[in-house]
C-alpha cells in the first residue's frame, strides 16, 4: 500500500508543478511580442538618461585629464621651474634626470626623490621621459620654462597631437633627442613644426598611424633638420606613392621619386 500512496503523492506534486507558472513550459518562454513591447518602451523612456550619463562620463574624463596636467605652482614658486617639472613628470609615472647625474628618478624611487628634493634646487633638468603617459597640451606648459632640456620622450602618448608639437619650439637651442614613436594623433602638419629644433640630433618617428606617405615625410624632415638623424621611417617605394588626382601632372610624382632615390643613396647604413 505504501508504494501506491507514494505514486499518488508524486503524481499530485507533478501536477502542481505543471500548474505553477514558474515551472510551466509555456510561461518560461514569454511571447516575443510581449517581450518586445516591454523592452522597447523601457529603453525609449531611458534613452535621454543614458545619453546624459554618457555625456557626464565624457566630461568627467576630460576634467580628470585636465586635473592631472595642472601645473604645480606652489612647487614652482618655492623650488623653481626644474623641480616643478620633475614632480609633474613623476606624478604622471614618468622619469627625470638632472644635469651631472646618470641615475633616473622614476615611480619606484619617487619617495627618495622627495627626500633629495632640496639637493637638486638650482640644478637644471636635462632629460624627461613621459612615454605612455597622459600628458597633453596643457601639461607641456610645465616644461616650457626649462632652459637645459636635452632629451624628451613623448612616445606612445595618446594625447600628444600637432598642437603639442607646436609648443616645442622653446627648446630649439637645447633639445637634442626627441621621441614621438607610437603617438596616434601626430600628423605631418605637426612634424612640420619641428623645424625650430636647430640642435636636434636624433628624432624617432616610428609607428605614426596618422602620417601618410612616410617616405616623403622623412625626406621633408631631413630637409628641415639636416643635422638630425631621423629613425623609424624607411625609404620604401610603396610608401612614396602619392594619393594625387588623375588631372595632376605626373611629372611631380617622378620628381619626388627621383628625390627619394637620391636621398636613399645618401642614407648611412645601420
Amino acid at each position: 500500500m505504501a508504494a501506491p500512496m507514494a505514486l499518488r503523492r508524486g503524481g499530485r506534486l507533478l501536477s502542481l508543478l505543471r500548474a505553477c507558472p514558474r515551472y510551466s513550459s509555456r510561461s518560461s518562454r514569454p511571447a516575443a511580442g510581449l517581450l518586445k513591447g516591454r523592452i522597447l518602451p523601457y529603453l525609449y523612456d531611458r534613452f535621454y538618461d543614458m545619453e546624459a550619463f554618457i555625456d557626464f562620463g565624457t566630461k568627467l574624463t576630460g576634467w580628470n585629464l585636465e586635473r592631472k596636467n595642472t601645473h604645480y605652482l606652489r612647487i614652482q614658486e618655492k623650488y623653481g621651474d626644474d623641480l616643478a617639472a620633475a614632480v609633474f613628470a613623476l606624478m604622471l609615472k614618468g622619469g627625470v634626470r638632472f644635469r651631472g647625474q646618470t641615475e633616473w628618478y622614476r615611480e619606484h624611487n619617487r619617495k627618495r626623490f622627495c627626500v633629495d628634493l632640496v639637493n637638486y634646487q638650482g640644478v637644471p633638468l636635462e632629460a624627461a621621459d613621459f612615454s605612455g603617459s597622459i600628458i597633453s597640451y596643457e601639461g607641456l606648459g610645465s616644461l616650457v620654462n626649462l632652459k637645459a632640456l636635452k632629451h624628451l620622450d613623448l612616445s606612445r602618448c595618446p594625447n600628444v597631437d600637432d598642437w603639442c608639437l607646436s609648443r616645442l619650439h622653446v627648446f630649439g637651442e637645447t633639445l637634442e633627442e626627441l621621441s614621438l614613436a607610437g603617438c596616434p594623433r601626430v600628423t605631418e602638419r605637426g612634424l612640420g613644426c619641428l623645424h625650430h629644433l636647430e640642435s636636434l640630433r636624433r628624432l624617432d618617428v616610428s609607428d605614426l598611424p596618422s602620417v601618410p606617405c612616410k617616405g616623403l615625410v622623412r625626406i621633408l624632415l631631413e630637409e628641415m633638420l639636416p643635422q638630425c638623424e631621423v629613425v623609424g621611417i624607411r625609404y620604401d617605394e610603396d610608401e612614396l606613392t602619392l594619393p594625387i588626382e588623375p588631372d595632376v601632372h605626373q611629372g611631380q610624382t617622378e620628381l619626388l621619386r627621383e628625390a627619394a632615390r637620391v636621398q636613399k643613396t645618401r642614407e648611412i647604413p645601420a
